[in-house]
């Protein structure tokens, strides 16, 4: 592997994309950063050419629209890229009868539509050259239901199935696609979502740093998924024992 090699991150002004930017940039590769906030974007530019990213390039756009991902790729001029970590998501907090309509769709269209349509863009291109890797940001909501937070857990669990299946199909190919399933994790993610006096985010809460770096290593390594934290990977195992009913009332206990 080669340091000059792309990285195209989405979300990639704060939390998790950010931190796993930081070590892109670290290990000398070039970098093309997608978030909404443009100011953002410039501050988290300079502190990555400081860190050593070989370049570093920004766009400001909206992921939650229908077709952002082709309107991306355009924007961008197709380019070359390496290595996709498609991290940029939300979520919202409240029963689904009482969330704002275009709220939700735009969750899935985020969650799901972006992430699905950059790597269906980008992997063509990393088959044909027998060699690429993918990083999809999932949850530990992948595993199980989440009243009160019914389509987020649905988009997450969206994400963990197609990084496994998508996985087995370009493996082969040298492309190797790790899905990234971390707990509650400091960021804004939790202040956007509402979440922030839920016992969820009361309890054990992980850096945005540490995830990434597990995330970082697991992505390099090969690994189909990856779980953070001993509690996190606990919680998950256990969804395959608990009935279903059961897990989605605790899920909802836990956001309330």
């Amino acid at each position: 592997m080669t340091r000059d090699q792309r990285v195209l991150i989405t979300g990639a002004s704060g939390g998790i994309g950010f931190e796993l930017a930081k070590l892109f940039a670290a290990d000398g590769y070039q970098l093309v950063l997608v978030a909404r906030d443009e100011e953002r974007l410039k501050v988290a530019a300079r502190s990555l050419r400081e860190l050593g990213a070989t370049s570093v390039k920004t766009f400001a756009a909206d992921l939650s629209r229908a077709g952002a991902a082709e309107i991306l790729v355009d924007s961008l001029g197709n380019p070359h890229i390496d290595i996709l970590v498609n991290n940029a998501g939300y979520a919202a907090n409240g029963r689904f009868t009482e969330l704002d309509y275009e709220l939700e769709l735009g969750m899935v269209e985020l969650n799901i539509g972006t992430l699905t349509g950059l790597t269906k863009l980008f992997v063509p291109g990393m088959v044909e050259r027998k060699q690429g890797w993918i990083l999809n940001v999932a949850s530990t909501a992948a595993f199980q239901a989440g009243p009160l937070m019914s389509v987020y857990y649905a988009t997450k669990a969206y994400v963990l199935s197609f990084s496994l299946g998508l996985r087995e199909e370009v493996r082969k190919d040298n492309v190797f696609v790790t899905a990234l399933c971390p707990g509650p994790t400091e960021s804004r993610f939790a202040n956007r979502a509402g979440m922030l006096g839920t016992r969820l985010f009361r309890g054990n809460v992980q850096s945005a740093e540490k995830v990434a770096r597990i995330g970082y290593a697991a992505l390099f390594a090969g690994k189909p998924f990856v779980v953070t934290g001993t509690l996190n990977k606990a919680a998950a195992f256990a969804t395959r024992f608990v009935p279903r009913t059961l897990a989605a009332k605790l899920a909802m206990r836990a956001q309330s």
